[in-house]
């Protein structure tokens, strides 16, 4: 027989807590210290909703003191970098290949403008609507891939539509779509005025920004989350990974495409820029500088990106230089980009 064992327990000693007890003790004590915000209506926290009635104030009184158009190239990219952080950021997947839904919005919508006469907001949606194709049918074959295999097969497919758009008849080759009418907003409101237009990406932009915030707090946005930190675990869960991540990728190549099809409004033009390899390759530097998995950090970089190519074009090809300085600083300094850096210093989530 075996000798009983001994469960004595000595007054001057304490239970040892596992770590997981002690991970949660701690927690709890933080959240008593600094109880999170209650969320505002519809569950956005409240430092979130801060920041977009500051980035819509800022967004009415910023036309009458900076260059509209300026402002929404800004805007543009900014929606587009956006876009692709919900790919890569929230969701784990490297696109080299985005200037495609960009560039290929922007190309359906003057075409569907100027050819077809169709309203800016009909013409717009139409470029949409052929981005989300696109992105469906590309990331129905990218998908089965993953890590730099994804990455390639998108810089594949998006080397096909550029290759598509120069040879295209509809496409005008290297001149592009030009003198693309502005049209009227629903056949009332003159498009011709930069500060009419201004207003209308304006709302585009914030909408859009909006939408992609709820994406991220969804339900749906944690399924995405957990894809990307543990894609082995979420299959073990039973979630369906890959339909997963080609929802995300059609919903990421339509935002792209909304942001060109405004793009090609303002502008009043589609070139081959739109489509370029260069194009998908900016749209990663303006996430990482602004802050991956982030949701305002890509605004901040596309912010950046822009401003440096308006008032650093009298250095003609040394912007890129100097762009490619700023990105090795960024990322061997500040990892985590110009608002991860901030939400860490201030320990909220931005």
């Amino acid at each position: 027989m075996s000798a009983p064992s001994d469960t004595t327990t000595h007054p001057t000693q304490t239970p040892t807590q596992t770590p997981a007890a002690t991970s949660a003790n701690a927690t709890a004590a933080q959240t008593a210290i600094n109880p999170a915000p209650r969320p505002a209506s519809g569950g956005m926290p409240r430092h979130h909703a801060a920041i977009f009635l500051a980035l819509l104030a800022a967004g009415l009184v910023a036309p009458f003191f900076l260059y509209p158009v300026f402002l929404m190239k800004v805007m543009c990219f900014a929606l587009f970098a956006c876009a692709f952080n919900l790919l890569l950021g929230y969701t784990g997947l490297l696109s080299f290949g985005h200037a495609a839904y960009f560039g290929g919005a922007s190309y359906v919508c003057a075409h569907a403008a100027k050819v077809w006469g169709l309203s800016p907001e009909l013409a717009i949606l139409a470029g949409v609507a052929a981005a989300a194709v696109l992105g469906l049918a590309i990331g129905a074959l990218a998908i089965r891939r993953q890590g730099i295999y994804f990455a390639m097969v998108t810089l594949a497919f998006a080397q096909m539509v550029f290759f598509f758009s120069l040879q295209a008849p509809f496409t005008g080759g290297e001149d592009g779509i030009q003198a693309v009418p502005r049209g009227h907003l629903f056949g009332l409101v003159s498009l011709r005025s930069d500060f009419n237009l201004y207003f209308v990406v304006l709302a585009i932009t914030l909408g859009g920004l909006v939408l992609i915030h709820r994406i991220i707090h969804s339900p749906f946005g944690q399924v995405l989350k957990a894809i990307r930190e543990n894609e082995a675990r979420a299959v073990s869960l039973g979630y369906r990974v890959n339909r997963y991540k080609l929802a995300t990728f059609v919903l990421s190549a339509a935002l792209a495409g909304l942001a060109g099809a405004t793009k090609a409004i303002v502008f009043q033009l589609a070139s081959l820029t739109d489509v370029h390899w260069s194009m998908s390759g900016e749209v990663v530097l303006m996430t990482l500088i602004g802050g991956m998995g982030t949701v305002f950090g890509p605004i901040a970089g596309a912010a950046v990106i822009v401003t440096m190519q308006n008032y650093l074009a009298t250095f003609g090809a040394w912007v890129t230089i100097i762009q490619g300085i700023i990105f090795v600083i960024t990322v061997l300094l500040f990892r985590e980009g110009i608002i991860g850096v901030i939400q860490k210093w201030i320990k909220k989530p931005l």
